[in-house]
């Protein structure tokens, strides 16, 4: 197929020289959970609006799917994320588990790359969860079929104030059947932290047979 010349706005001049931090074998161990929890509490105490904020990447009928949503736990098991059990992502995820998330920090110049398959969380995680957001955002679990059709924001602001008076002398709202948790398992987990002269530092963690392998990649 012959290229196509096409008039595109050009970006090449957006350059950022990275510089904040390096990544060093001997400063992070060989367990990536640990590191992970560590960046974490950095992007927490960093000026970053949402540093849970992730992309989750699914397969779509052999094609790339990706969306923003947010970590809600993580441990050694894996990375807790709440959504529709009816919505495209959930899916995605019936037909094929295998998924990855990605988190850019862009304050502290660093990325991290997660690779896993998907499963749904235990039912009392889900309920203990969706118990502990708030009262208007349970409501919200109910209003929305998440990924349907609909003709207009009315539809949705009706369907709200309409469970809001059915839900208004209810003390504990239940959870619906069709919300609740996944667990990404990872089976690798890059961090990526930006250097001088796109010399990024690439560490890599690989599960084999229950045991993390660590290695360095080019950048």
């Amino acid at each position: 197929m012959v290229g196509k010349s096409t008039k595109h706005q050009d970006l090449s001049g957006l350059r950022v020289n990275y510089s904040k931090h390096e990544l060093l074998e001997q400063n992070i161990g060989h367990e990536p959970i640990s590191l992970f929890s560590a960046w974490m509490d950095a992007a927490k105490a960093g000026e970053i609006k949402e540093p849970n904020a992730m992309v989750l990447s699914t397969i779509n009928n052999g094609k790339p799917s990706a969306r923003v949503l947010l970590l809600k736990g993580f441990d050694e098991n894996g990375f807790v994320f709440y959504t529709n059990y009816q919505s495209h992502k959930a899916e995605e995820i019936a037909q094929n588990s295998n998924a990855a998330l990605t988190f850019f920090w862009d304050a502290l110049e660093r990325q991290v790359r997660i690779e896993g398959t998907i499963q749904k969380v235990l039912a009392k995680d889900s309920d203990e969860y969706f118990h502990s957001r708030p009262r208007q955002s349970q409501i919200g679990a109910w209003v929305s079929n998440q990924s349907s059709i609909i003709p207009n924001r009315e539809v949705l602001e009706e369907k709200n104030k309409m469970l809001e008076n059915k839900f208004k002398d209810v003390e504990v709202i239940p959870r619906p059947p069709h919300w609740g948790g996944y667990l990404l398992a990872p089976s690798s987990i890059e961090f990526w932290q930006g250097r001088q002269s796109r010399l990024h530092d690439r560490i890599y963690f690989s599960l084999e047979n229950d045991s993390w392998k660590r290695e360095r990649l080019s950048p």
